[in-house]
């Protein structure tokens, strides 16, 4: 059983930044990624990479702005949001899988789950 615990979730205003962290308590998954869901609305995926990194995969909505990146040796994902928008607010879930080929993009494909941590985007 994987355990994900994400922080760093917050308010920020429009064009700011914020980076969320994911503690995983192992590195059992080849795919970490992230996924939100805004109020209303099903679960979207944001980006995904491998813990060893080398095969990142980001949605369009965030391609440019956002950036996934691992430690491997503190077990931790990470996500950096640059030039923030108010539809990036949401629920931001870290996710595992342990599927292996590309990177998994639907919700179904991840196996383990965090509890999330709001991020919140004023204009």
């Amino acid at each position: 059983q994987v355990q994900l615990v994400e922080s760093g979730g917050g308010l920020v205003q429009a064009g700011g930044s914020l980076r969320l962290s994911c503690a995983a308590s192992q590195r059992v998954s080849s795919y970490m990624a992230w996924v939100r869901q805004a109020p209303g609305k099903e679960r979207e995926f944001v980006a995904a990479n491998r813990w060893h990194g080398g095969t990142t995969s980001y949605a369009d909505s965030v391609k440019g702005r956002f950036t996934i990146f691992t430690d491997y040796a503190k077990s931790t994902v990470y996500l950096q949001m640059n030039s923030m928008r108010p539809e990036d607010t949401a629920v931001y879930y870290c996710a595992a899988s342990m599927r292996w080929g590309i990177a998994p993009t639907q919700s179904h494909e991840y196996d383990y789950w965090g509890k999330g941590t709001q991020v919140t985007v004023s204009s």
